[in-house]
């Protein structure tokens, strides 16, 4: 049970506010947490540099112009506004001062707290090569999908216009780099979005011969899967006309080309799914291993801290097989039902933490229309009946019943018609030219989109 001398100061200048429990980041498991907290009443704040909760797996449709962003990201406050005792403050925090039990945020305010569930999650890898982020985005945010949607789709305006053949070749050269679960949904996604929705909208270019390559410098797609299930998945994008390229690993990536195992290529885009490295935050409560996790205990602890819990991609929890537990949304969202109730029952009663059993439901990845994987312990699936179920679990994650509705109705629309809503983008600059515009960086910022009915 919380010690007195712990409990929320009810004075104090608001850059010294106090709380029970603070929980930074409202990704699945945060939200979680304070939902576990605020059904108790437990005095809670919930920091997020972000207003929304968003559904992650279901980013790379946004990206593809399948859905748009309101349908898989949800404000923070409506989420959690029945929930009287949680606070919601719109920040980034910078800093995680142990010995202070004190929370320090970009904007100079400061929290202390007595309870710390660390849930930032994750964000991109470039394995030591940050420069190629100008040139090869990542996906991991509304922002991150909306800028890769204008990218791509500009790379078919940019073709379309084009005089010279080989930059008309290089443009419809789509290279996707990673060949987890996100590559390998992004690369089907593109050939459908070319090879279908596209094929018709144009009078220069055929989008059909659109060229997409997906590199995995592994040996195999889709590590996580039995070979099974990976060469399945090989097949069904090669049906796509996607170029799966295994063990072949990326050496460069510049404004126009890519180097591929000592060969320099000609590129129009260039998405990153490759890695992914654990929030920086994670750093402040302890040693952390390469990816940036930070080790807990079976209660989910933080080792070697008092109150301190940590979970997601964040934490390093290993399972009763001695391997870590992956990061899905699922293994998140567990973690934080759990921890919500165990540290309400603590609070309250001074009842002990019971240890933490994650519950596998499945591991699925879609690779194309009415294609997927899907693997539960003996149970394997492909094909139609995998794609089902990667749909019923994916819609039973969305936060909010109108978010379920709206993507059920679009994706049976999208099914029967291959149509895609999502697909405007304007002009944002002076000059009205939509080809390039020169960002802080030195990199190619694309234009933003205009608000429509697909985009509520």
């Amino acid at each position: 049970m919380m010690s007195e001398e712990r409990r929320p100061d009810a004075t104090g200048p608001q850059s010294f506010s106090r709380s029970e429990v603070v929980v930074i980041g409202a990704g699945f498991g945060g939200l979680e947490v304070a939902k576990g907290l605020g059904k108790a009443g437990i005095d809670t704040t919930v920091i997020d540099r972000q207003n929304h909760h968003l559904f992650q797996p279901l980013l790379y449709q946004v990206a593809t112009a399948a859905l748009s962003a309101t349908d898989v990201a949800e404000p923070i406050r409506k989420v959690l506004r029945r929930y009287r005792s949680v606070k919601v403050v719109f920040a980034e925090v910078s800093e995680i001062d142990m010995s202070a039990r004190e929370v320090r945020m970009v904007s100079g305010h400061r929290l202390r707290f007595g309870v710390l569930v660390l849930a930032s999650g994750a964000a991109h890898s470039y394995f030591g090569n940050d420069a190629w982020a100008q040139w090869a985005p990542g996906l991991k945010t509304i922002e991150d999908a909306r800028s890769i949607r204008s990218q791509l789709l500009l790379t078919f305006e940019r073709a379309e216009r084009a005089t010279d053949p080989d930059e008309r070749r290089r443009l419809l050269s789509i290279a996707i780099v990673g060949g987890g679960p996100t590559g390998v949904e992004l690369a089907g996604a593109i050939a459908e979005l070319s090879r279908y929705t596209l094929a018709r909208d144009f009078r220069n270019i055929d989008p059909t011969a659109t060229r997409i390559s997906l590199i995995e410098a592994e040996q195999r797609l889709l590590s996580g899967f039995s070979e099974e299930m990976s060469d399945y998945a090989h097949r069904r994008l090669e049906r796509l006309g996607v170029t799966v390229r295994r063990g072949e690993a990326v050496e460069h990536i510049g404004p126009d080309t890519i180097r591929i195992a000592g060969c320099e290529e000609p590129v129009g885009l260039v998405i990153w799914a490759a890695g992914v490295a654990a929030s920086p935050l994670a750093r402040n409560l302890g040693d952390t291993d390469r990816a940036g996790r930070i080790p807990v205990d079976a209660t989910l602890a933080v080792q070697g801290q008092q109150d301190i819990f940590a979970l997601g991609d964040v934490a390093l929890f290993t399972a009763d097989d001695d391997k870590p537990l992956p990061g899905l949304a699922q293994v998140a969202k567990q973690q934080g039902v759990h921890l919500g109730r165990a540290l309400a029952d603590h609070i309250a009663t001074g009842a002990p933490l019971p240890a933490f059993r994650y519950q596998s439901r499945g591991n699925t990845a879609i690779v194309g229309r009415h294609a997927a994987v899907f693997e539960q312990g003996r149970l394997k699936a492909k094909g139609w009946f995998a794609w089902a179920a990667w749909a019923v679990i994916h819609i039973y994650l969305l936060v909010g019943f109108q978010h379920r509705f709206l993507v059920s109705m679009q994706w049976l629309w999208r099914y029967l018609t291959y149509d895609r809503g999502a697909r405007l983008i304007v002009e944002d600059y002076a000059t009205g030219d939509v080809t390039s515009a020169p960002s802080a960086t030195g990199g190619k910022t694309p234009p933003t989109e205009v608000s429509s009915r697909t985009d509520r």
